[in-house]
């Protein structure tokens, strides 16, 4: 499938709630999608946006009640990686269950409070999977955090329109943001992105690792850095070097 690129929208001086994505990723069902918007609109949220979606038609789902705008104006990627490529925090959801994470996984009250603050300083996403499988391991890699709704055991997961609900909610409920002070913009996940690729060319070259598809591992690490704009730039200026270096010696 060929890369869908949309025009991402430039962060301003608009409502901190403005500054959240919410991606759904392989989503099966348009019904869901469209309720998905409808919880947005609910909870004074806009930017919707769609990687792969099973049914092309999802923007005339009928249960997006009093949301078609919403839903006309959502955004298609083809990646994840493209999705999130202007957002400075990216935040998982999962059920759990057995499941290994690799990522710290925080309770939604929590995780929602620390999303409410990175709202005043950039562009945050929230990641839900589809209703069958939820996020895959390589979705979870481009997060820095997992969370989770407290469900009952016996019934864990829930409808994809209900979890939107949900944390939209308590992302929204407080009346008031509060502001929070940083010297340096965080590095968005395009700058990442790349971050990883440089990096795990690195690692090929010096025999470190074998696979050149598996990036998984090299790109929790780069999350877990927590990179500055500034760093993240410096850095790539470093293993742009490293890598000359090492071809032409």
């Amino acid at each position: 499938m060929g890369s869908k690129r949309a025009q991402l929208p430039q962060v301003g001086s608009q409502s901190p709630l403005n500054q959240l994505v919410v991606v759904l990723v392989s989503t099966r069902n348009p019904l869901n999608i469209g309720a998905a918007a409808r919880a947005m609109s609910n909870f004074g949220f806009s930017q919707l946006r769609v990687v792969n979606p099973y049914e092309l038609a999802f923007r005339e789902a009928k249960s997006a009640v009093g949301a078609a705008g919403l839903l006309r104006n959502a955004q298609e990627f083809s990646s994840l990686a493209e999705a999130v490529a202007d957002c400075t925090l990216v935040v998982g959801t999962t059920a759990a269950r057995d499941r290994k994470l690799d990522h710290s996984l925080r309770p939604l009250l929590q995780g929602a409070a620390f999303i409410r603050r990175k709202l005043r300083i950039g562009r945050v996403a929230l990641l839900f999977g589809s209703e069958k499988r939820g996020l895959s391991n390589g979705d979870f890699s481009h997060c820095d955090f997992l969370i989770r709704i407290p469900t009952e055991p016996q019934q864990p997961s829930m409808n994809l329109g209900q979890a939107v609900a949900v944390c939209l909610y308590e992302i929204s409920r407080a009346a008031t943001l509060p502001m929070v002070h940083q010297r340096e913009p965080s590095a968005v996940a395009a700058d990442l992105a790349r971050l990883t690729d440089l990096l795990h060319e690195c690692l090929i070259l010096s025999g470190y690792a074998k696979n050149q598809d598996d990036k998984g591992a090299t790109r929790r690490l780069v999350r877990r850095l927590k990179l500055s704009s500034s760093d993240a730039q410096l850095l790539l200026g470093m293993l742009r070097q490293m890598l000359w270096k090492m071809r032409n010696s």
